[in-house]
This record gives C-alpha cells, sequence and structure tokens, in this order.
C-alpha cells in the first residue's frame, strides 16, 4: 500500500461558470486524472455539507434498527424498481458475498410514468423506510443535488476532451440513469467466507461520486499496486466508469478499486452516487477522439469481460450485470 496520490480538485469556478477560462483549467486537472488514475476527489462542489451530514446521521439511525423492521422495505418488495434494503452479505462481487449492508435508491418516478408502465427495469419508487423522519426527504435531496453535480462534472469532463460541454448531454445523460447507494460497513467481525468490504470491481456507468465518512478503507489500483483514497473534509471522490472507458476508447481508464473490511471500532457509512447514461441510451465511442481500442480486453479486466467489445444500450449493459450482484433477485427484473 502506498499513499493516497489521488488529486484533490477545487471545482468552484466550473460550478459557478463553466464557460470562463478557468473552468477549462479546471477541466484540463479533471482530465489529467482520468487518465492517470480515473480516480480525484473534488471539493468547492457546492453540496449542502449540513444535508450530507444529515444524510449520513438518518442513515445510521435506520442501520440500527432490527432486521425485521428493515426488511419492510427490502428488495424482493420493489419488482423491476431494483429498490431497498439487503442485509448483510446480501450483494455479491465476483461472486462473494461483501461484508455491507445498503439500501438502494433511484430517481423517484410516479406509476404513469411511462418508463414505469413500460415495465423498464430499474425505474419506478423508491422503498421509503417509515422512519426515522426525514430520511426521505433528506434522500430526495440528495439525490436533486448530486444529479446537479453530476451534470457539472460530465460537463467538466467533456471539456478536458475538447469537446462541447453538452457533449455527453447530447449523446445519453441529458435524462440520466442515476442510482444512489447507501452502505452500512459493520466494525463486527465478518463472516468466513467475507475476505473485503467490498471486492475488486469496477463501477458500470460514466461517473461515480462517493460520500464517504471519516474512517476510510476505500482502495484504487494503481500500476504499482493498491493506493488508499482516505477521507478528505467536505469531499466527494469521483471516478469513472465502464462506459466512458468506452466512449473515450480506452483514454480514459474504468480503473478497479475495492473496500477492505472495517476494523475501526465504528460502523461505517458510504454513499456512492451513480450518473450513468439514459437506460435506453446506446453508448458508442466519440468519434474521432481516439485510435480504435482493440475488440477485446477481457483478459486484462477483473470481470473478463470486454467494454470495447460490447455493442448496445446502457441499459442491456447494466441488466447483464445486476443479475449477477442480486443472483435471488434477478427474476424480478429481467
Amino acid at each position: 500500500m502506498t499513499p493516497s496520490t489521488l488529486p484533490v480538485i477545487d471545482i468552484a469556478l466550473l460550478v459557478r461558470d463553466p464557460a470562463s477560462p478557468g473552468a477549462r483549467d479546471i477541466a484540463a486537472q479533471i482530465g489529467a486524472a482520468c487518465r492517470a488514475h480515473g480516480f480525484f476527489y473534488v471539493v468547492g462542489h457546492g453540496v449542502d455539507e449540513a444535508l450530507c451530514e444529515r444524510l449520513d446521521a438518518l442513515s445510521r439511525e435506520f442501520f440500527a434498527r432490527p432486521d425485521d423492521e428493515k426488511a419492510a422495505v427490502r428488495m424482493a418488495l420493489a419488482g423491476r424498481a431494483w429498490r431497498g434494503w439487503f442485509p448483510l452479505g446480501g450483494e455479491l462481487t465476483s461472486g462473494r458475498p461483501d461484508w455491507k449492508e445498503g439500501l438502494y435508491l433511484g430517481a423517484e418516478l410516479a406509476d404513469d410514468d411511462p418508463r414505469v408502465v413500460a415495465g423498464t427495469p430499474l425505474h419506478g419508487r423508491n422503498l421509503f423506510p417509515a422512519s426515522p423522519a426525514g430520511l426521505r426527504a433528506a434522500i430526495l435531496a440528495y439525490i436533486d443535488a448530486l444529479t446537479g453535480l453530476g451534470h457539472t462534472l460530465m460537463r467538466g469532463i467533456a471539456l478536458s476532451l475538447d469537446l462541447a460541454a453538452e457533449y455527453f448531454a447530447e449523446h445519453g445523460t441529458r435524462d440520466p440513469l442515476v442510482l444512489l447507494r447507501i452502505f452500512q460497513y459493520p466494525s463486527r467481525p465478518a463472516a468466513p467466507e467475507a475476505r473485503w468490504g467490498v471486492g475488486e470491481h469496477t463501477d458500470y456507468g460514466l461517473l461515480t461520486m462517493l460520500r464517504q465518512d471519516d474512517i476510510g478503507g476505500l482502495e484504487v489500483k494503481g500500476p504499482a499496486g493498491w493506493i488508499a483514497a482516505p477521507p478528505v473534509p467536505a469531499s466527494f471522490v469521483c471516478n469513472i466508469g465502464d462506459m466512458l472507458e468506452r466512449m473515450t476508447g480506452g483514454l480514459y481508464k474504468s480503473t478497479p478499486h475495492r473496500v477492505t473490511l472495517n476494523s475501526s471500532g465504528r460502523d461505517r457509512i458510504s454513499m456512492p452516487f451513480f450518473f450513468d447514461p439514459n437506460f435506453a441510451a446506446r453508448v458508442a465511442p466519440v468519434p474521432g477522439l481516439a485510435a480504435a481500442p482493440a475488440a477485446d480486453d477481457s483478459a486484462n479486466r477483473w470481470d473478463h469481460a470486454s467494454v470495447h467489445a460490447f455493442d448496445g444500450t446502457y441499459g442491456d449493459y447494466l441488466l447483464a450485470k445486476v443479475g449477477k450482484v442480486f443472483p435471488d433477485l434477478k427474476h424480478a427484473v429481467l
């Protein structure tokens, strides 16, 4: 393990004025981070720190409740919307249980939304716990805030590639698929079959924005070994996903990462937010951006699946993955 070398980027000017020359300087920093690591921290992002702290505190209250109470919003009740609570060991990475429990959430859609009426997977209503009071409002406010931050960062990524700021909006993110996960990594000893909080993996979509508490545990795979990504106050850890690697022809890499078992003596809260292409968007390389990648990079991938050989919509790609994460629930979605 080496000390963290992941850059911390102040994006305040990109938030305020994405058309300014200073915003292009910030975009260049983002591009350098995407090429070097696929990971970077952002500060100056404009997301209300009080909201983040409130959601953290309310999430801890929820996870502290008995499992039979939390099961009132278990994922099996959400059907194709793929929302709700799962218990410790209920999610798999590479076929092995992760030592965490969690709450899956997304954009709140009414029953008469055309995507819900059509039965589109991963779209619908959330399963909000009845208590603690205020959790529902905090979740919805946080989703709105992080969706706005996602649009800002994708403008910066577009500028870093010398594209128009709205390139990604015009190619799949004007109406993005957004997914929020709230995870608790318990301080108690792990089950024998659990070796990691989360095993080595890459993220599926375009951009992940992670709010972590002060405990830490995230590690990023670098050329010389694993790099710690310790907490930085009032920041989000950002990383690019498989679809951005595909769109950039491998110029920006979707970097493997993992989470260690929590041995701190305190429960750890982690809130990754996934800002991804529209479910129906066809994900294709940016024309003329870089030389065509090898047709099959599966030998070098953690999951032995090539993002460059894939051809289809983001929904196609995502559904091929989710059934492996929750095999007992995949028939409800697929």
